[in-house]
This record gives C-alpha cells, sequence and structure tokens, in this order.
C-alpha cells in the first residue's frame, strides 16, 4: 500500500531550551533512530551518538515532558562508531540516514534491540531477533540501494531534501543512497545542477532490473529536460522480481509505492511464501496489496484449485495490480479501504468469508484492532504479517494474540541502511 508522505512539525525556536548545549551520558537506544540519555532528570532523545558514548548535544526541541537534541561533539566514542557514510545527513543536515555514523554490523544490532524492545513492551513476548542484510549492501557500505528517491527544491529552486521534522530544505549535489541507475538518471536529466522553481517534488525512479527509468517533477514525466506533454507518455515504470522459482513482471506507477531497496521485492517475497507455508489449492486474503507485489507470488503457489484476493485502498495502484494479474483467473481484486472491504463482506468472494491464509503488509501506521478482528472472523490457521515499524506490529501482534494467535516465527530484514527502518516478517498461528 502506498505510504502516506507526511509533513513534519517545525521545532519550536522560542522554547527556551532550544539551543542548549549539554554534556551527556548516552543510554540504549530508542525506537526512532535516537538513544536515550538524562539531563537533570529529564528524558533527553539524542540523535547521531550511540549507546556508551559521552557527547556535547545541542537541544533541537523542548518541552515539558522530554527534549530531542543532536550530538555536535563526540568526548568518547563507542567503538561502533565510524566516519559518517553521507556526512550530508549528519547533526543539522536532512533526515533520511540518522545511523550512516555507525557501522553497518552495529546498524543491524541496533535495529535487533529496537524490535526485541518493541515486542516485550507492547506484546509481551521475548523472542530473539537477528536482522539480516541484503546481498552486497555491506561490500557496497550500505549506499547504492534505493530504486528511487524523493527530492524537494528549496527557495533557490536547488533539488535537495529537507531536515530532519523540518520544512527547510537542505540543497544537495548527490544522494549516495541510490543506485547507479538512479544516479545516471539524475545527471542525464541534471537534477542536481540546474534550478527548478522552489517548492517543486521530484523523483528520480529506476528499475532494478536496469529498465527504462523515469524522472517526475510534481507528477509530470520529465524527458529531455522539459516537461514530456504526449498524451501517450509514459508514466509507469516494469518491475520484475524472481520468486519460487517464477520469474514476474509488475507496471507500477513511476511515482506509486514500491519496495525501494533493489533486493526488498525479491527478498520479501520469498519471506512470504516460505512463512505462508503450503498453499496449494488454498485460499488466501492479501491485504494492503499494492500493486500487486504478494498477489502475483501467491496466485502461483495456490494453483488451480486455490484462490487469492486481493485489497487496497489506493485506486492508481489496484489499476496497476489489474493488469498485472490479468492473466491470474484465480485473482480477485477489491478496491477500498481495508476495513470496510473487511467489515462489509467484499472479500468473501462466494460468500463463506474464510481464509485459510492471510497476507498484510500495512503502512507505517499498521493495522487498527478494527482490522484485526475481521481478520480473526475468517479464520486463518495462519497469518502473515509484514511490517515496517516495528511498534505497530508489536501492537497488532497484540490484538491477535487476543484471539489465539501465537508469534511461530520472526525475520527481520536491513532494506534501509543507514537508517533506523527495519522490516519485519512475522507468522502467527491460531
Amino acid at each position: 500500500m502506498p505510504r502516506p508522505r507526511r509533513s513534519a512539525p517545525r521545532p519550536r525556536p522560542t522554547d527556551p531550551a532550544v539551543g542548549l548545549e549539554l554534556e551527556l551520558e548516552v543510554g540504549p537506544v530508542a525506537h526512532g533512530g535516537h538513544c536515550v540519555a538524562r539531563h537533570e532528570g529529564r528524558v533527553v532523545f539524542v540523535r547521531h551518538t550511540l549507546p556508551g558514548e559521552r557527547v556535547l548535544a545541542r537541544v533541537t526541541e523542548g518541552g515539558s515532558r522530554f527534549w530531542r537534541a543532536d550530538a555536535v561533539a563526540v568526548r568518547e566514542a563507542s567503538p561502533d562508531r565510524v566516519a559518517p557514510a553521507w556526512p550530508a545527513a549528519g547533526p543539522g543536515g536532512v533526515g533520511g540516514a540518522e545511523l550512516s555514523h555507525v557501522a553497518l554490523d552495529a546498524q543491524r544490532r541496533w535495529k535487533a534491540d529496537v524490535v526485541a524492545e518493541q515486542l516485550q513492551r507492547l506484546a509481551g513476548l521475548t523472542l530473539p531477533v537477528t536482522v539480516e542484510s541484503a546481498p552486497e549492501d555491506d561490500e557496497r557500505g550500505g549506499l547504492g540501494y534505493r530504486t528511487r528517491i524523493e527530492l524537494v527544491t528549496d527557495a533557490e529552486g536547488r533539488a535537495g531534501m529537507r531536515r530532519f521534522r523540518s520544512h527547510d530544505v537542505v540543497p544537495l549535489d548527490a544522494m549516495p543512497l541510490g543506485t547507479d541507475d538512479v544516479a545516471a538518471l539524475a545527471a542525464t536529466e541534471d537534477v542536481f545542477g540546474r534550478r527548478w522553481r522552489p517548492g517543486q517534488r521530484i523523483d528520480v525512479v529506476a528499475p532494478a532490473d536496469g529498465g527504462p527509468g523515469m524522472v517526475l517533477v510534481d507528477g509530470v514525466p520529465w524527458r529531455r529536460g522539459r516537461p514530456d506533454q504526449r498524451p501517450n507518455a509514459r508514466r509507469s515504470v516494469t518491475e520484475s522480481v524472481r520468486a519460487a522459482g517464477h520469474e514476474h513482471r509488475y507496471r507500477v506507477a513511476a511515482d506509486g509505492f514500491w519496495q525501494v531497496h533493489r533486493e526488498a521485492p525479491a527478498m520479501l517475497t520469498e519471506a512470504v511464501l516460505s512463512a505462508a507455508g503450503d498453499l496449494d489449492g488454498a485460499h488466501v486474503l492479501d491485504l494492503y496489496a499494492g500493486a500487486g507485489l504478494f498477489t502475483l507470488p501467491l496466485a502461483a503457489a495456490v494453483g488451480d484449485r486455490g484462490r487469492v484476493v486481493s485489497v487496497e485502498s489506493d485506486a492508481r495502484a489496484v489499476k496497476d495490480a489489474r493488469r498485472n494479474a490479468h492473466d491470474r483467473p484465480r485473482v480477485e481484486l477489491h478496491q477500498g479501504a481495508v476495513d470496510r472491504v473487511l467489515l462489509d463482506g467484499d472479500a468473501s468472494g462466494d460468500g463463506a468469508g474464510d481464509a485459510d491464509v492471510v497476507v498484510l503488509d500495512p503502512p507505517r501506521a499498521g493495522a487498527s484492532r478494527a482490522v484485526v478482528d475481521a481478520i480473526a472472523a475468517r479464520g486463518p490457521q495462519r497469518v502473515v504479517y509484514v511490517a515496517c515499524d516495528p511498534a505497530a506490529l508489536a501492537r497488532d501482534v497484540a490484538y491477535l494474540a487476543g484471539h489465539g494467535y501465537t508469534v511461530a516465527g520472526l525475520r527481520a530484514f536491513d532494506l534501509f541502511p543507514h537508517t533506523h527502518h527495519v522490516e519485519c516478517v512475522a507468522v502467527l498461528e491460531r
């Protein structure tokens, strides 16, 4: 499902705490890409540091309950600290690579600790967590993995990204998390060199298999240095994913949702199929299905006797999914909010309303209690939950536990190196 773009609030510059510099002893990691410290009894969430370090931190946001701060000087460094892989994302810089000062293996331990802590705190589960890396990420230093980047332009028309929790734009001359194809496409259209209109959004998209990419400016395709106004101008890209011995091809709106890591679609699809088990002849619900990343492989797995019912709210994604699954007679596609479709019974197909397996890949906020209740009402033996936020996952696991489901397996994947984000695939059984 397309993840919503959110405008972050500005810090409150009138708060007297903002700008204060504090000597802090840094404590454990916390969800959100920061560590926890205390100053005169007050909790301070500090970015750009590591547990056990002693730092000089500058307060960026005040408040009555806690403060936020950036580490601006390191007095005593952790052995896991390295030279930042992307200095532009350091203190006061752009959001999106807040762990680039942390060694890659330590980043994965950091994320594993956060997933485990959220599951214990919110779901009462104590589970060992290991975060798996994607192929070639270590060799690339955790860079060059994004097949899609999104930029905005500043008041002078320079392309860049916003500062953390700010609307201010930091101009850039490169985005090193992008793949080589993304960098080449950005260079061809002179994305970082030209002056655009202030306030524009620029998307650079390059499929992982090397197929034709696209640059869009405020949603309009860009070609040879100008908007492509042709009626038949291409607005989508083609992605291919190989999983369980099958090659699947997808048309995806260029600025629609697709997993950004070059290896993520295949890794997650393999993980979902493995978690789902033997699906031959099964009835599967695929919720928050997007353009059909999991729908097509699930359809191949259920065979001629099975059925896959896909539910997605975004009209453009459903349009792409219909095209992608046009030759799959055992696939049913439903457009609408997942909770409404399930509660209205639209996903019941023949009226039975049951499901053997439910796969869901909700946005960062997770599924709601209403969705979890509706899933449980369909009586699946197995639920496969793909999560991009460990707190939302832990909350929904707790909801499912109330219906008699327990976690039978959990895998975590480092599909966003140099950020605090982590992708999980949990399998729950009744």
